[in-house]
């Protein structure tokens, strides 16, 4: 479940939060943000076991990877599998509480996380998947609020999001490229090859404009702008970091996203506040 690096926790609930404090217009219901919550660590949790139980045969294979539990023959596969659909199951009991708007829309959130890890071996850019399922939570987010989903917003987050991940996440494959390159896995490091740091920085700046778009669109306050001028800082920061392509450079950049979405909420988390006054 990888509980001990809560990264990806953070990757998948930023946006998710970012979605419920726009639908709400501030703070959402306690309720519902507490289902949220323990609803992303529970996906991300399944995410991390089916990721795993697809790639028992990679792993071992991979310098990173080599010593997960069921690459290492720690953990066997019915086990893995009893635990994904043990955790599936308390994250369907904890979204039995939303409204059936939201509950329908997490069906297809289900779907996304089970088939991501697979998508590695048949289409070359795999990190799109993964923005998909990472976004999901933001239409849910809508729906759960207020009975229904505004696409005209959410889909400026949702398209925000997905080049967000997508180059996150290509940081992130950079660290695996040769090795991917040997065993046939496909990721967007090997597809954009000697362009991958352009597209990186091209993605993060649309996923910046869409934001500002999102912000434009919502009425936000002056607050919201601030914590973006703030993420694109941080976000300049990673792409001089990884300059030179270096394993080490290109993984800490890439936990670096983490600050990245913790910026953007605080930003909408000083806007709900100053909005009073």
């Amino acid at each position: 479940m990888r509980l001990d690096r809560p990264i990806g926790i953070g990757l998948l609930l930023w946006p998710t939060l970012w979605a419920l404090w726009f639908a709400a217009g501030g703070v959402p219901p306690l309720d519902i943000l507490g289902v949220f919550v323990f609803g992303t660590v529970l996906m991300r949790s399944a995410g991390c076991v089916i990721n795993d139980f697809a790639d028992r045969k990679f792993d071992p294979h991979v310098e990173r990877t080599k010593n997960r539990p069921l690459a290492a023959g720690r953990v066997s596969v019915p086990e893995a599998l009893l635990l994904f659909a043990a955790l599936c199951v308390m994250a369907l009991l904890l979204a039995l509480r939303l409204n059936s708007a939201a509950l329908l829309l997490s069906i297809p959130a289900v779907l996304l996380a089970a088939s991501y890890p697979f998508a590695k071996r048949y289409h070359a850019l795999p990190q799109a998947h993964l923005g998909i399922a990472f976004s999901w939570g933001i239409p849910m987010a809508f729906a759960a609020v207020n009975g229904g989903v505004d696409w005209s917003l959410a889909g400026l987050l949702m398209a925000a999001n997905l080049c967000w991940v997508i180059a996150y996440d290509t940081l992130y494959a950079m660290v695996d490229r040769e090795d991917d390159r040997k065993i046939g896995v496909k990721s967007s490091a090997i597809l954009f090859g000697r362009y991958d740091l352009a597209v990186v920085a091209a993605l993060n700046a649309a996923a910046l404009v869409l934001l500002v778009l999102a912000g434009f669109k919502a009425g936000a306050h002056g607050a919201y702008f601030g914590g973006l001028i703030v993420a694109a800082i941080l976000l300049s920061m990673q792409q001089w970091q990884v300059r030179d392509r270096g394993r080490t450079a290109c993984f800490t950049a890439f936990l670096q996203n983490n600050r990245v979405g913790a910026v953007i909420f605080t930003g909408l988390l000083a806007a709900s506040v100053l909005a009073r006054f």
